[in-house]
Parts: structure tokens; C-alpha cells; sequence
């Protein structure tokens, strides 16, 4: 998702940032309970009630004192943030001194197979020292600060919160005078004590989630499942495709128009009683007779038809000849 290098000190490792975690959810869609038909959510305008398209939708923050103010891609460009794809080391701190609180995620760091040796070299001295390296990074726009930490054998990049997206937690039930008599405390040191243990994540699991994949499972096999419906098209898809069709017919009718020819569909006409011709082969009907001037000028491309035709043969013939005569010269044996 991310390619760079970290850089502390004049060494520099070149990296690639995959995402380490995921959510392991179910999820859940909301539907019509009557049909299964999924709830669907439009963005609407709460001005003008309208449905707005996405190349409508802006982006806007609103001021202290009430003002909204849109920002827009240029606003967004302009703005002093580091596009450089690199990592850059600002302090190596104790392991101990980062607050849990804030870590936001974590990402595996992969390095390149030429930068083998320094990665390792960084993940040794990290190990050995119990130091995180402090760094900042910038990804999609977001620059954030990120702490540099050792899991097995990978270099795991921890994306911090900045401080004042860190909660002061303000309690009035915290500044009470509460009295610890030394009895009550070493009795709840002795309950620790016994509960002690090494941590062992993979002794505890998701039961919540475990049962629910069970139970949507069970109602599956039970025959409660049912085949997703087939959505009904909008009001809005329906005016699109009127539009469409409407484009369309609007444009048959102006380019057969310039054609000189109608383009909207008319009703077939009546068929009379059919005559036939002398042949016998072909019949008419009286409403599709044509004028004597238009069988002149029919009449008149077929013969010029014919005579290119008769035309174009004869030139083939003679070529066809005279390339005989040339070949036969070629064959026949001079006299002495």
C-alpha cells in the first residue's frame, strides 16, 4: 500500500508498508424484513431535499462561530504537506515511555532484497537497546507520527495519535479522598498474585462472533436462507432511461432528416388485393407503385450498372490473354 525507505542517521532502507491487522467481523446488511430487499441510503441535500450526484458533493468544515467553508482540491494541494515517501528517524526513545493510549495502527515494514542487511541492522539495534524509534510518515495526505518496534523478527511501524487527539480523562469521582486500608491492598495484591500468568492471546477467542457465524450457518442448512430479490430500478434509473430513449429517438430523427428520410416509426400500410406481373414471379401492392419517372431513372442505373460490369470483364479478358501470349513466348525455343 506504501513503498519508501527509512532513513536514520546516513543509512537508508528501502521498505514497502503492508497492513498487519484486520477486522475479523461478520457483517451484517440492513434489509426490508418483508422481502430481504437491501436499505438503501441516498445522499440528499437538507436545503433542497434533492438527491445530490457525487460530483456534486463537496467538502466543507464549519467555524467556531458558525461559518461553513467549502474546501476543495486545489485547497487540498496547496497545502505544506510532505509528499516524500520516506521514513525519516527522529529519536530513539525507551520502549516504556510510549502510552499504549496512543497507538493507532500497525503496518509490517518489508524491506527490498538489496536493503537486507541494514533492516537487519535497525531490528538488532532496536532488540538490543529496548528502543522504539520515533518517526513520521506521511501517507495519503496525512502526515502522521509513528513509533519504529520490534515483533519477532519484522519491524512493525505503530502509527501514533497526536496528543491533543489524546482524551484527559476528567472525573470528579477520581479527585474523592478514598481510604486504602493496607489489609484491603496486600488481600487484592495476594487475588493478583494467584491469577498471575505469561500472556497468551491465542488462549482467548471471539466467542460472539464464533456463535453468530454458527447461527447464521445453522438457519442456512435449516432452509431459512433465501435468494437475494432482484432490486426494483429507481424512479430516478427509470427517468435515466427515458432519457436515454429519448436521446436516442432524437437523434434518428435528425440524422434522417438530413437525409432526407422520416425517422419515427409509421403504421404499415393497408394491403390491397396483389397483381401479378407478367412473370408471375413478383407481386406489388397498389399503395407501393412507382412513378414512371422513378422506373426511368432505375431503369437507367441498371444499364450503367450492366455496362461497368461488361466493361470491367472485358479488361480482365484481354489482361488474361495478353499475360498468356507473354508466357508462351517466354516457353517456345529460339531457332538457332
Amino acid at each position: 500500500m506504501w513503498k519508501g525507505a527509512v532513513a536514520f542517521g546516513l543509512v537508508n532502507v528501502p521498505v514497502k508498508l503492508y497492513t498487519a491487522t484486520s477486522q475479523h467481523d461478520v457483517s451484517l446488511h440492513m434489509v426490508h424484513a418483508e422481502d430481504g430487499g437491501r436499505i438503501r441510503y441516498r445522499k440528499t441535500c437538507t436545503v433542497c431535499g434533492e438527491e445530490v450526484p457525487s460530483d456534486e458533493i463537496a467538502r466543507a468544515a464549519t467555524t467556531d462561530d458558525g461559518q461553513m467553508v467549502v474546501v476543495d482540491e486545489e485547497d487540498l494541494d496547496s497545502l505544506p504537506v510532505s509528499s516524500s515517501h520516506e521514513i525519516e528517524v527522529q529519536e530513539f526513545v525507551p520502549a516504556e515511555q510510549v502510552d499504549p493510549i496512543m497507538f493507532d495502527r500497525t503496518y509490517y515494514l518489508e524491506p527490498e532484497a538489496r536493503a537486507s542487511k541494514p533492516y537487519a541492522l535497525l531490528r538488532e539495534a532496536l532488540r538490543e537497546t529496548d528502543r522504539m524509534a520515533v518517526v513520521t510518515i506521511t501517507v495519503r495526505r496525512r502526515e502522521s507520527m509513528a513509533v519504529l518496534r520490534v515483533r519477532d523478527d519484522v519491524i512493525v511501524l505503530q502509527t501514533l495519535l497526536w496528543p491533543d487527539e489524546v482524551r484527559e480523562a476528567d472525573f470528579d469521582v477520581l479527585s474523592a479522598d478514598v481510604e486504602v486500608r493496607p489489609q484491603e491492598l496486600a488481600m487484592a495484591a495476594s487475588l493478583v498474585e494467584s491469577m498471575a500468568s505469561d500472556f497468551d492471546p491465542s488462549e482467548f477467542s471471539d466467542s460472539y462472533t464464533e456463535a453468530l457465524r454458527e447461527l447464521i450457518a445453522a438457519k442456512a442448512e435449516g432452509g431459512e436462507g433465501v435468494q437475494a430479490p432482484v432490486e426494483r430500478v429507481s424512479d430516478d434509473q427509470d427517468a435515466q432511461i427515458v432519457d436515454l430513449m429519448a436521446a436516442l429517438r432524437e437523434s434518428v430523427e435528425r440524422t434522417s432528416a438530413a437525409r432526407g428520410t422520416s425517422g419515427t416509426a409509421t403504421a404499415a400500410p393497408k394491403k390491397t388485393t396483389a397483381k401479378r406481373t407478367t412473370s408471375g414471379a413478383k407481386t406489388t401492392t397498389a399503395g407501393t407503385k412507382k412513378s414512371p419517372a422513378e422506373k426511368a431513372s432505375a431503369a437507367k442505373r441498371t444499364t450503367a450498372k450492366k455496362t461497368a460490369a461488361k466493361k470491367t470483364a472485358a479488361k480482365k479478358t484481354a489482361a488474361k490473354k495478353t499475360a498468356a501470349k507473354k508466357t508462351a513466348a517466354r516457353r517456345t525455343p529460339r531457332s538457332a
